[in-house]
């Protein structure tokens, strides 16, 4: 039996593993409240912590072992921190998660040849005049090759997976099932709201000229940018099942990790002005700020790659959610209050959410940039900030469990929660207040980067306001 063969692509399947994850942790929840009858006070609380434990990593894995919407419903609910974990576990569950996805499945080339000369409508050697048949790149729903066009342009060539599609399409028609398991760990979801969001970002990314044309959005964008670079798309070669880009050398995120520290902490700021600089200026950006979607390149510059997941965001709101951060900067309570609710996280009128403490929660969550000073950002201390939005036994927690996570924000909040993640594995240190006040506030910009940032913008870069 084949790789492709062995995918998870039936619905029976596919909904009985999702099924039997939901029936299992019913089943067990039923036994765990049976048995606190005989159980102490302290006992029980011990048994209810273990089976929160051992459902969220059943969860995890079952869901990072799924395609299309399981897997990646389960990296966005994962971002949310694995409510109730030890750190020790969650970052365990982290990298599973990480691990599941790096290490797709090695189609071999015979079957991926067909998809690509399918598509093109012509023999892999009179299309390129090189082709390395050995993939350089496993994703969830596709391989990526390293090849050479006739005109001497070396580039990437993405695949999709034989049947990728058909695997897709189980995880849409089980949705419900896997919306009721990601609900371990994410209980603010809203189902129907999700459900939507992810049909539409799945769907779109099934779709490679989907993604072609929101790459080439992109390197038009930050075409160059003095510290940013997006691959041009060769877009005469580009077709639902295959993806042509210009090919670039870089280092990966392991080998940026052994880069001095002074090297970290300048991608680390790209990062945060490339992930979260599209969201408020352009209203777009790229959703899956993942390790292996960026390259530290020999000039200094980064190369961010695989915009199969994007999103854009109308102006007003995204102007909504600054208010709302201007607010929690200048401590206003009832312009958060105002400001969340408007946007959806709960009602004007619920009296569960009370202005101070809404305030209080916020100003937890961003502490990171909340004061004029510099502040190092490492894994422990972004795990302490994402447990004011996820850990039941936060101070927060009856917030947060009674809010709404509105389908808008669902997708930025993901990106936002990654990207800080991400830096926070390179250990840097910054004065993030001023930096993320040059988009909330309009302050002038400092450091190297963000001086060089300001001229580009000013004199050849797209206006601030560019509609997405």
């Amino acid at each position: 039996m084949t790789d492709t063969q062995s995918m998870v692509s039936g619905r029976v399947r596919r909904a009985a593993k999702v099924g039997g994850l939901v029936g299992g942790e019913v089943a067990r929840s039923y036994a765990t409240k049976a048995a606190n009858l005989v159980r102490s006070q302290e006992n029980r609380g011990a048994a209810m912590q273990r089976r929160r434990q051992d459902g969220t990593t059943r969860a995890a894995e079952v869901l990072g072992q799924m395609k299309g919407p399981a897997m990646k419903l389960g990296q966005m609910a994962s971002v949310w921190g694995f409510a109730g974990l030890a750190p020790a576990e969650a970052e365990r569950l982290q990298a599973t998660l990480g691990a599941l996805r790096d290490q797709a499945p090695q189609v071999p080339f015979k079957e991926m040849r067909r998809v690509l000369e399918g598509e093109l409508g012509e023999d892999v050697e009179d299309v390129f005049a090189e082709f390395d048949v050995e993939a350089v790149a496993a994703a969830s729903i596709g391989q990526v090759y390293r090849a050479r066009l006739h005109d001497g342009r070396a580039v990437a060539v993405k695949v999709q997976y034989p049947g990728a599609a058909a695997a897709v399409r189980a995880d849409l028609q089980n949705l419900r099932l896997i919306l009721r398991a990601a609900r371990r760990f994410a209980p603010g979801l809203d189902p129907a709201a999700t459900a939507v969001e992810l049909r539409e970002r799945i769907g779109e990314e099934l779709d490679y000229e989907h993604e072609a044309q929101a790459q080439r959005i992109f390197a038009r964008r930050w075409r160059d940018h003095p510290f940013i670079l997006v691959p041009d798309v060769v877009t005469r070669l580009c077709r639902t099942r295959v993806l042509v880009t210009e090919w670039v050398d870089g280092v990966g995120f392991a080998e940026i990790l052994e880069t001095p520290q002074v090297t970290r902490d300048r991608v680390a700021e790209i990062l945060l002005r490339f992930y979260l600089g599209s969201l408020y200026r352009f209203g777009q950006f790229s959703g899956d700020p993942h390790p292996g979607n960026f390259r530290l390149l020999a000039d200094g510059r980064v190369a961010f790659l695989d915009f199969g997941m994007t999103k854009a965001i109308e102006r007003g709101r995204i102007e909504r959610e600054l208010d709302v951060i201007r607010a929690a900067l200048r401590r206003d309570a009832e312009g958060v209050h105002a400001g969340l609710a408007a946007l959806g996280f709960f009602g004007f009128d619920d009296t569960r959410f009370d202005p101070q403490r809404v305030l209080e929660h916020v100003r937890a969550i961003n502490a990171w940039y909340a004061e004029d000073a510099e502040v190092t950002l490492t894994p422990e201390y972004v795990a302490s900030l994402l447990s004011h939005a996820t850990d039941p036994r936060s101070e927060y927690w009856e917030l947060m469990r009674n809010e709404t996570i509105p389908a808008e924000s669902l997708l930025s909040s993901r990106m936002q929660v990654m990207t800080i993640a991400v830096m926070g594995r390179l250990s840097p240190t910054a004065n993030w207040h001023q930096i993320m006040t040059e988009w909330v506030c309009g302050a002038p910009p400092t450091g190297s980067l963000g001086l060089a940032e300001a001229a580009f913008f000013m004199t050849g870069g797209v206006s601030l306001r560019a509609a997405a």
